[in-house]
């Protein structure tokens, strides 16, 4: 007769590799990643070593009505429905023109 302790201590979930390739293969990405990380730690080091310590001031005021000019509606003044949200009975609207 089995034990209680024999039928918990039994392995009933299939056919298992002894000695695998699971622990390696952990290894192996964790000290990929690490050496990943610090190669991008580097690199943006070397890029910020390389920024100026101040950047040159804009030399011209951007005149406000030339700034507004260049702002474009991008409803191209069609205003103000959107399509896309459901109407009040759960069908979508949709606008005739």
């Amino acid at each position: 007769m089995l034990t209680a302790a024999q039928v918990l201590a039994e392995n009933n979930f299939g056919d298992t590799r002894t000695g695998g390739l699971a622990g390696p293969m952990g290894l192996f990405l964790i000290l990929l990643l690490a050496a990943a990380t610090i190669l991008l730690i580097r690199n943006m080091n070397a890029r910020l070593r390389r920024l100026p310590d101040r950047f040159p001031q804009q030399t011209g005021l951007v005149d406000q009505a030339r700034a507004d000019a260049a702002v474009v509606d991008p409803t191209d003044g069609t205003g103000g429905h959107d399509s896309s949200m459901p109407g009040s009975n759960g069908h979508q609207q949709h606008r005739n023109g």
